[in-house]
């Protein structure tokens, strides 16, 4: 089934992520590699795609996983969570309609 990961930063989460990123983006490789990646990507503090020092709200993850405890410690052990970088980590389920 697929999950839903949602982010939310800690303020001023810019120098962490930064920090962490090339790991958190590793992982993202490693389920894109196996397949269960549909999308991910984070939210930008500004409305611009290069929000520059303003950085970033948090990250959205839709991912395939096992069982709702399998996203969730997926999320839970994410580097940015390791990092610093996330407050909050809200794991659910989620029923793809579109695109088909």
């Amino acid at each position: 089934m697929l999950y839903v990961i949602s982010g939310e930063d800690v303020s001023n989460s810019l120098d962490k992520r930064l920090a962490a990123r090339s790991a958190h983006l590793e992982r993202l490789k490693a389920l894109q590699t196996d397949g269960r990646l549909i999308l991910a990507g984070p939210y930008p503090t500004i409305d611009n795609a290069d929000p520059g020092p303003a950085g970033f709200s948090g990250s959205l993850i839709v991912a395939e996983f096992e069982s709702l405890e399998a996203a969730r410690a997926w999320g839970e052990a994410d580097p940015y969570v390791v990092a610093g970088v996330y407050a909050k980590v809200t794991v659910k389920p989620f029923i793809k309609v579109l695109p088909v």
